[in-house]
């Protein structure tokens, strides 16, 4: 295993959900299709796949924040729902999720021992 390098949400309304990422992750997609979005963030990629199916919570990935606190409270603000509040899970590590609004799971960690390998 070499480590995340894509994680894919599925959207009903892929022009909502490119414009909702775009703001979410404060980034242009690098590519932009009726069948796939894709976003480059700082070298992983958020993709964005329409789907009218069924969503749960079957799927979690945790994205880097240097902030935990803000960042949360900043997704709530532009219209993502509570999924588990931050908590400290040992040390300084903290994680927490929300639910976008197409009711994909965004996971939030802060884990300042967490380096990525060369």
């Amino acid at each position: 295993m070499l480590g995340l390098r894509t994680t894919i949400y599925k959207v009903e309304d892929l022009e909502k959900a490119k414009a909702w990422y775009s703001k979410a992750f404060g980034v242009q997609p690098y590519f932009d299709e009726p069948f796939y979005v894709g976003f480059n963030i700082k070298g992983y990629e958020l993709g964005l796949l329409p789907d009218d199916s069924i969503k749960g919570d079957n799927v979690f990935s945790y994205w880097g924040v240097d902030d935990i606190q803000n960042e949360y409270n900043r997704l709530l603000e532009i219209g993502a729902s509570e999924h588990e509040h931050p908590t400290n899970v040992g040390g300084d590590i903290m994680v927490c999720s929300v639910k976008d609004p197409w009711e994909n799971i965004i996971g939030l960690i802060y884990n300042p021992h967490f380096k990525i390998p060369n």
